[in-house]
């Protein structure tokens, strides 16, 4: 069923021996398994032993990672795969029963799309919410949820799969913003390129986070979403009202930190860059 589908797993850590262990209990429990698991590991020094040895027992390869924030570890250790299809994750998911054999029967009903679940959260041990889909970049700049699971540029930063040809072709997600909505301006690109996302109904990943994942607001978080709004309204879905009400918002936003004078044809520059060519 799956031998031309290959399936590698780019997964992320950082700090987290323990969650990592339990991440990849869940992978190796798999009624499927994968081509290959990588894990990309971003974590101090004193604990970077701990979690390789962790990588070692489950039978993954284990690669240091970029040391430059998440958006660029999810790029290195997307490119150190070498399946067919990468499906992103995160030390801190447990994948439910079933959910690879899921996983790889969507790709082989459509190999040449990205694929996305939903998700159920946990914050601090206790449920959260749960996402049907995963979301896909709006005018604001911040997510919304998908009104077509078929044809969407919906991005689930630690639940996607894309096809290999993407990374292959030279696309990369933004690593300018170590937090934020980059991962969402990702998929908006990816399909101005051709490439739509689709969704896995009913398959979701177990998300449990920290209390601070919901509850941070760091700066690179507006600077992000600031962009991701430049690129939606100005190249992505025209729209130069919103172009100039989210230009506005986040501009005073940020305006104790930066020289908006400066700062905005900067940002302007970068965005031309990305999206002016398409």
């Amino acid at each position: 069923m799956t031998s031309k589908i290959r399936l590698s797993i780019a997964l992320l850590t950082r700090n987290r021996p323990e969650s990592l262990n339990e991440c990849l209990e869940s992978v190796r429990s798999q009624s499927v398994q994968p081509f290959e698991v990588v894990v990309s590991d971003n974590s101090d020094p004193d604990l970077a032993t701990d979690t390789k040895a962790v990588a070692d027992r489950w039978d993954c390869r284990y690669i240091t990672g970029s040391l430059r924030g998440l958006c660029s570890n999810r790029n290195h250790a997307a490119v150190a795969c070498q399946g067919t299809h990468i499906r992103t994750m995160d030390d801190d998911h447990i994948l439910p029963p079933d959910h690879l054999k899921k996983c790889l029967e969507a790709i082989q009903s459509d190999p040449h799309s990205i694929w996305t679940t939903g998700e159920i959260g946990y914050i601090e041990g206790e449920f959260y919410n749960q996402a049907e889909t995963a979301n896909q970049l709006s005018p604001s700049g911040v997510g919304i949820g998908i009104t077509n699971p078929n044809d969407n540029w919906g991005i689930a930063d630690g639940s996607t799969i894309y096809p290999r040809t993407i990374y292959d072709q030279g696309f990369r997600m933004l690593e300018d913003y170590e937090y934020g909505e980059s991962s969402l301006e990702f998929g908006a690109y990816l399909y101005a390129n051709g490439f739509r996302s689709r969704c896995i109904l009913g398959v979701y990943v177990e998300h449990y986070a920290e209390a601070a994942t919901i509850t941070r607001r760091p700066l690179s978080m507006y600077e992000s979403r600031l962009y991701s709004s430049i690129c939606y309204n100005l190249y992505f879905q025209k729209n130069y009202a919103l172009f100039l009400r989210y230009l506005g918002s986040y501009s005073w936003r940020l305006r104790q930190h930066k020289n908006i004078l400066t700062y905005l044809p900067q940002m302007l520059n970068k965005v031309y860059n990305r999206w002016g060519n398409i």
